[in-house]
């Protein structure tokens, strides 16, 4: 059976596979002992941080051992944002921090976490592929389980009290481990200003890079499926971002004159390789990106609903994603029968919304990606496309398991394969209950109609 994220509690949490992981610069372990201050979240012995080694990060840190006296865990995700991770390391050892994990999770997010969200083919109010949502459950069982491996008794992340990723989080956290402390600074701290965050930096020695020092034009959120820009310059949704702004893309007015042509095959709903060569599912996802990058394919523009009330703008890129789900679509389109499809299009917005808001560990989504894997059984071939100034369009698909008949669906003499006067019993059929509520309800009925 195919993976989907996980299947249990048990499995997420030592059950199942775990890739082995090598913790960075594991000292020996220091002896816990009791804190002699408490936050909101009361008394902690060992807190996990999930650590990017940015302002607010090195700042939150600093902050925790301050404000709780308790030893401090960094934990930093390689999820292929593309960034060099060893300076995280280097800060988090200049703060004192005696266990630094830092993990390559980029395999396990694409294989267990992307793939199983598009085989429901997910869109979140019909636009979002879901770049960030689908990348915090990963961030919070990792942290859940190295909690659980050096005995911390608390997890905190760097999530604002106004977006939707303190929920997503927390609900990872508490799903996994009720008992666990939570430790949200952003809703405890009265650092409420990019001034007043520089101000304690400076205070406590934190390095502050120049470009740090004026608040960014917006912020922004990388992994190996997207990029995310929002806030500042962009919360005005008249105003278009400017182009200097996109990093994975070319503009599609900018994209080659000539278009790309790309082939995937897919094997039960995932895809497993390009042009002909097999691919691991994040190198797979890479090159997808180059591709659509390279030819303006996945820039979107956009104003969501967030979980906690509000409405947001947020510009995306999606470029391998993109060309992933309308391949995806195009792969289903002849392997998957009439009510499967259909079924799958109907139950797709309330899966994509369980993401969205941060229940990836819920039963009911658990329940829903059982649905749309036992789908995909079939729905293995290739689909090749051609990518041009932002467009993904399909030019052909086959597979051994296709649906399609050319005898039965052509315009030609069909050797009896489909008999047209059938069509007549099965249109009156259909018809009847129009016709009897015609019958019934007379003028009144049709009133409006003519």
């Amino acid at each position: 059976m195919q993976s989907s994220g996980v299947a249990t509690q048990k499995a997420v949490l030592g059950g199942g596979r775990v890739q082995a992981r090598t913790p960075v610069a594991r000292a020996s372990r220091p002896r816990v002992v009791a804190c002699r201050a408490a936050g909101l979240s009361g008394k902690v012995k060992k807190v996990v941080l999930a650590y990017s080694g940015g302002l607010d990060t090195s700042v939150i840190l600093k902050w925790l051992q301050d404000t709780y006296d308790c030893e401090v865990v960094t934990f930093t995700a390689d999820l292929g944002q593309g960034e060099e991770l060893e300076p995280a390391r280097k800060k988090a050892e200049a703060a004192g921090v005696k266990e630094i994990y830092i993990d390559d999770l980029r395999e396990e997010f694409v294989r267990d976490f992307v793939f199983p969200m598009f085989r429901a083919n997910s869109l979140y109010e019909g636009t979002y592929l879901l770049g960030t949502s689908i990348a915090r459950p990963l961030i919070a069982k990792r942290q859940i389980e190295i909690a659980m491996e050096v005995g911390a008794d608390a997890v905190s992340h760097g999530a604002t009290g106004k977006g939707n990723d303190q929920v997503r989080f927390e609900l990872g956290y508490y799903g996994l481990k009720p008992d666990i402390k939570v430790i949200a600074p952003w809703r405890e701290w009265d650092l409420n200003s990019r001034t007043k965050l520089i101000a304690y930096a400076e205070t406590h020695g934190i390095g502050v890079p120049a470009g740090k020092r004026n608040e960014p034009p917006f912020s922004m959120d990388a992994n190996l499926l997207h990029i995310s820009y929002e806030g500042n310059a962009l919360e005005d949704p008249w105003v278009e971002p400017s182009e200097s702004m996109f990093t994975r893309s070319v503009s599609p007015e900018q994209a080659p004159d000539t278009p790309t042509y790309v082939e995937i095959e897919f094997e039960k709903g995932d895809p497993v390789g390009i042009n002909g060569t097999r691919m691991s599912p994040a190198t797979l996802l890479t090159e997808l990106n180059r591709l659509g990058g390279d030819n303006g394919i996945g820039r979107v523009d956009i104003v969501e609903s967030r979980f906690v009330g509000m409405k947001s703008r947020g510009v995306y890129e999606t470029p391998g994603g993109t060309i992933l789900l309308a391949m995806r679509r195009a792969i289903e389109s002849i392997c998957l029968d009439r009510g499967e499809s259909h079924l799958k299009d109907e139950l797709m917005p309330k899966y994509a919304e369980l993401v969205y808001n941060g229940f990836w560990f819920s039963p009911e989504r658990l329940a829903l990606q059982d649905a749309f894997d036992r789908t995909q059984q079939f729905v293995t071939g290739t689909v090749r496309a051609k990518l041009y100034k932002g467009n993904v369009i399909v030019v052909g698909r086959k597979s051994p398991y296709s649906l399609y008949d050319d005898k039965i669906s052509s315009f030609e003499d069909d050797g009896g394969a489909y008999d047209q006067k059938d069509a007549a019993g099965f249109i009156k059929l259909q018809a009847l209950r129009l016709r009897t509520l015609a019958k019934n309800r007379g003028d009144s009925w049709n009133k409006g109609l003519f």
